[in-house]
């Protein structure tokens, strides 16, 4: 297993709730094949430039181990969740 980082921009309209319903949803799924080391809500922040539309969202924070296969289907689930607005999924470099 490969140790990643992943960011994902949630729309800023979502409430507490719907942060934590995403959290789960995502660890959840890298759960199943893998585990999650932390989870960090960074907090709302300005973008630097629009995206969808917004001018700011909620940044969260997900390191985790997992197999390269969960990477893909992780992503299919970033594009296909309508409150994500942006996300990108980095493997980590051991030194």
């Amino acid at each position: 297993m490969n140790k990643y980082e992943s960011i994902f921009i949630v729309n800023p309209n979502v409430e507490e709730e719907g942060l934590k319903a995403l959290e789960e949803k995502f660890t959840t799924l890298i759960n199943s094949d893998g585990k999650v080391e932390s989870v960090e809500n960074m907090g709302k922040k300005k973008l630097a430039y629009e995206v969808k539309k917004n001018a700011e969202g909620t940044y969260m924070l997900v390191n985790f181990e997992a197999n390269p296969d969960l990477i893909k289907e992780l992503e299919r689930v970033y594009r296909i969740t309508d409150e994500v607005i942006k996300f990108i999924v980095v493997k980590k470099i051991e030194k």
